[in-house]
């Protein structure tokens, strides 16, 4: 079975609530849904790598379910920009692949988005070094720092959008499938996000996938199991949904 090189894959941040994306993975798996192109923001961009990579589903989550911040952040010494430092995420990357591969020699199409700090706008790293896309699309301002790379200051990209559709799109995609990450008691900060999420509803070629976090910790790994067991019943209904309306995106 091959990848579907136009699909996409877009999977959103939003800290240990990224442990639903591997139940999302899962169901695609077992339908035989393969996209070509993935991006993420932040947690999702970890996931979202490790799927590009073609780590196994069962390596994926176990990986999940071990998880610990520790893995991708350690105490800073010296906190100008943030309290923690990311360079974990460098010896994590070495440690699952031996090396720091490089983005563009993936077979799927990967792409890390992040937020230009100085010119205010997103950023999508499909090139490079695996570990510092991630140590960009992770930093959380005032929390971890910021990533210099190509004359550019580089933090989290959900500052500018959660759910980086357009990343997708700009790697190659005609189609995706949208996971993103909410609860129905959050606080919606912008209307950019409702506004966002009506658009990706309506759009045809779009498949949204909304796992509910109601009650479960975004913070500590705790609900990682009922996370994983949410996203799949989140992508079960989704896709089921979009079998109905006779949705190309059903299959691969």
């Amino acid at each position: 079975m091959t990848d579907d090189p136009t699909l996409g894959l877009v999977l959103g941040g939003g800290g240990a609530f990224g442990a639903a994306h591997v139940g999302v993975l899962q169901v695609l798996e077992e339908r035989g849904i393969r996209p070509g192109i993935v991006t993420g923001t932040s947690s999702g961009a970890l996931v979202a790598a490790a799927y590009a990579a073609r780590v196994d589903h069962p390596a994926i989550e176990k990986a999940a379910r071990a998880f610990r911040w520790s893995s991708i952040a350690r105490w800073s010494f010296r906190p100008r920009w943030g309290l923690l430092d990311t360079h974990a995420v460098t010896d994590a990357v070495h440690g699952m692949f031996g090396s720091d591969p490089l983005i563009e020699e993936f077979d799927r199409r990967f792409g890390a988005f992040a937020t230009d700090l100085r010119a205010r706008r997103g950023v999508v790293l499909d090139r490079g070094p695996l570990s510092s896309a991630l140590r960009s699309t992770i930093a959380v301002p005032g929390l971890l720092p910021p990533v210099r790379r190509d004359g550019l200051l580089l933090a989290d990209g959900g500052m500018i959008d959660n759910v980086p559709v357009g990343a997708a799109r700009t790697l190659g995609a005609s189609r995706t499938i949208v996971v993103r990450l909410h609860a129905k008691w959050e606080n919606v900060r912008m209307m950019r996000t409702v506004t966002q999420t009506a658009e990706l509803t309506a759009d045809p070629s779009v498949v949204l996938i909304q796992p509910e976090m109601e009650r479960m910790a975004q913070w500590t790994m705790s609900d990682v199991p009922r996370l994983i067991a949410e996203g799949r019943r989140a992508a079960t209904t989704a896709l089921d949904a979009a079998a109905e309306r006779d949705s190309t995106l059903t299959a691969a």
